[in-house]
């Protein structure tokens, strides 16, 4: 008798990912079996000697192509959720073999020559727009990828992805290790005088975990950010905000090892961004990153990111002269110190407004913000939002789905407190893209991650998670991508729900969600106060809009500062005879009114442009917030009127002009078809009260 080894449950391609089943182990398996199918339909295609068409050419190749990408997804989505040493090792195992795939893929002549093939023929112009679309971006793509270097030149160009690859998940891993690495333990009660009391508990719990006595701080964010807003002790903030600005660095802060130091990683990234850009024959790697994005030129985005500068930087300087005088005059502190700015800031925050933003945190429990912002979801595009059942990769994470008259639109995870075994930050990522299969419409599915303090407490006594206002509008902000991906209509898979949408355009929908934690018939409904479960008194609700553009002005030179640094790091930049930090100086002596200290290193950090898709495309923060205040403004002017911005008529537009069409047009068209013009400033600039003098 004879037994059959069951299939890997990464090679299923019907179906959600069964995370139940999914082992670090099938992840080299399961890959290099898809990596070997693609491969050799690929063979098969480019010496076909048919006229390459849709059905018989593109189409083969992105079925096997979503095959191989959803297995390789979740193996990466696991390594962002779920960093034990053994997924760790499964992805980077794969990771080089994955990246010479793809960049051997797109120096393939022989499939650039069928696509523009494709391009060039009679029926190019009976595809449909979407489809045009995509044979246009596969083209771009090809000519990005190397396809047109030299053959002598092409095995480096690989090698260079490759390497940069692989550089890109050391630079993350490393901010993990680091982070996760370090603990302060206070032993003393009074040192925890002015810390909420949600968070000293969670300190508690973290010390008993350890086996140690007193109270543990880390530095995930729902440990070190009130220690840096709340702590009286400025020691306490001190030590806490010198081993965090000092991650992954070469600086001796005790904690840290050698091999974590972001610093070499860093040369490397930007060395190899620049040689692929000059083999490429470009200035530098700005130009490469700007292709394919709204953005025309390099030039464009620094006079958009200067002019912005010039208009926020004197209300940053007004902020600014205002903490100062406050921390000397009241608090007794000058000068004021970097480790002063959070906790400064929240007792002007309370004197001026009379309120802490640890008071409006009672009134933002978890299951109440959900179901908030599933309402809002429900009424401004008709739909219904219901807790789903699937296989998860942890016990905290839930399911939901999305469904519009009884049919089934999407459906989506939500992994919202924060790990060791996580990396930090906040992301929405596509675990499976809509698209037609032979059986009808696939439906879509996305990740929604965040890192939010998780409950506390045990038993019957275990209280739910609050959130901060922050904290909710990065939910708001995170569902907003979701949105963008599981509400799209394209059936095209390349550009159907935030594929092939310009990279400084994907933000739109994210940041247009935030607007909607502003209004009062939004918050009233989500808000219960975790002892009395009173909503949020509405005089209350007045203060927070009062402050809401509290320090705006020095929150949007630094968002400026990091954008500019990003853009200039890759435009003329060498990094084989200047250093980082002396163009940040540089940057910071431009736009910024707070300078750091000297040992403070915050690149070997910036993993958005390290270690993720944002090199000299930062910038795309502002850019898409313009869009999305002006794309708000719609919903101001239709639903002020009716008494409430969340109008139906505006989502429906709304849904049919940016979030269904996906990347099957250029941004800039769908947003002139949902507002009728091109994007103005002005409401960016109101919604961020840097307005008059």
């Amino acid at each position: 008798m004879t037994t059959t080894q069951a299939p890997s449950p990464l090679l299923e391609s019907i179906g959600l990912p069964r995370f139940d089943a999914i082992r670090p182990e099938h992840v080299e398996p399961a890959v290099r079996s898809l990596l070997e199918a693609l491969g050799a339909t690929v063979a098969r295609l480019q010496d076909d000697p048919a006229a390459p068409t849709w059905d018989n050419f593109v189409q083969p190749i992105e079925d096997d192509g979503e095959r191989l990408g959803r297995a390789w997804g979740v193996a990466a989505h696991m390594h962002s959720v779920m960093d034990t040493p053994e997924w760790r090792e499964a992805y980077n195992a794969m990771l080089p073999e994955v990246t010479r795939f793809y960049a051997e893929l797109g120096q393939n002549l022989k499939l650039f020559e069928k696509y523009k093939s494709i391009r060039n023929s009679a029926a190019f112009a009976g595809l449909s727009p979407a489809r045009q679309r995509i044979i246009e971006n596969e083209l771009r793509g090809f000519r990005l990828s190397g396809a047109e270097l030299p053959d002598d030149q092409k095995p480096r160009f690989q090698a260079i992805q490759e390497e940069m690859a692989g550089l890109g998940a050391k630079f993350s891993e490393n901010i993990l290790d680091a982070t996760n690495a370090y603990a302060h333990i206070v032993s003393v009660e009074s040192e925890l005088a002015g810390l909420p009391a949600d968070v000293i508990t969670a300190a508690r719990e973290a010390a008993e975990k350890a086996g140690v006595e007193g109270w543990k701080f880390g530095l995930k964010m729902p440990s070190y950010l009130p220690v840096l807003q709340y702590a009286d002790s400025r020691a306490l903030r001190e030590t806490l905000y010198r081993a965090y600005a000092t991650r992954a660095a070469e600086v001796d802060n005790g904690y840290s090892k050698p091999e974590w130091d972001n610093g070499p990683l860093i040369k490397q990234i930007l060395a190899l961004r620049a040689e692929e850009a000059r083999m490429l024959g470009y200035r530098h790697f700005a130009d490469v990153s700007l292709v394919p994005k709204m953005a025309d030129t390099p030039e464009q985005v620094l006079g958009f990111l200067r002019e912005l500068a010039a208009k926020a930087k004197p209300f940053a300087e007004r902020d600014l002269i205002e903490l100062q005088a406050f921390a000397k005059d009241e608090l007794g502190l000058a000068p004021l110190e970097p480790w002063d700015v959070a906790y400064v800031s929240e007792k002007l925050r309370i004197a001026r407004y009379a309120f802490s933003e640890q008071e409006v945190k009672e009134y933002f429990p978890e299951p109440k913000v959900l179901d908030g912002l599933f309402k809002v979801v429900e009424r401004l595009y008709q739909v219904r939002i219901q807790a789903d059942s699937g296989p998860v990769w942890h016990p905290d994470v839930r399911f939901f789905r999305i469904e519009r008259d009884g049919e089934l639109i999407g459906q989506f995870y939500l992994d919202l407190y924060a790990r060791d075994t996580k990396k930090g930050g906040a992301w929405m990522d596509s675990a499976i893209t809509r698209r037609r299969i032979p059986g009808g419409i696939e439906t879509p599915v996305a990740y929604l991650v965040c890192n939010f303090p998780g409950p506390v407490g045990e038993g019957t006594k275990k209280r739910p998670a609050t959130f901060s206002h922050d904290d909710v509008i990065t939910l708001f902000h995170e569902a907003g991508h979701g949105l963008h991906h599981l509400l799209t209509r394209v059936d095209d898979l390349a550009v159907s729900g935030i594929h092939g949408v310009e990279w400084d355009a994907v933000e739109l929908p994210s940041q247009f969600m935030e607007n909607f934690c502003w209004e009062w018939d939004v918050v009233r409904d989500m808000t219960a106060h975790m002892d009395t479960g009173a909503p949020l008194p509405r005089e209350l609700f007045d203060k927070m809009l009062a402050a809401k553009n509290f320090q705006s002005g020095m929150q949007t030179v630094r968002q400026l500062e990091f954008s500019l640094f990003d853009l200039l790091l890759h435009m003329d930049f060498d990094p084989a005879h200047q250093h980082v930090m002396d163009l940040l100086a540089e940057v910071r002596r431009e736009v910024a009114v707070l300078t750091p200290p000297e040992w403070h290193r915050f690149p070997n950090s910036f993993s958005h442009i390290f270690a993720g898709g944002y090199a000299a495309g930062y910038y795309s923060y502002k850019w898409a917030e313009v869009l999305s205040a002006d794309a708000f403004a719609a919903f101001e002017e239709s639903g002020r009127p009716k008494g409430s911005v969340l109008d139906a008529e505006t989502g429906e537009r709304f849904w049919n002009e940016i979030l269904a069409v996906g990347g099957s047009r250029p941004a800039l068209e769908s947003f002139k078809a949902f507002r009728g013009r091109e994007p103005q400033v002005d409401a960016l600039l109101r919604h961020s009260g840097m307005v008059g003098a």
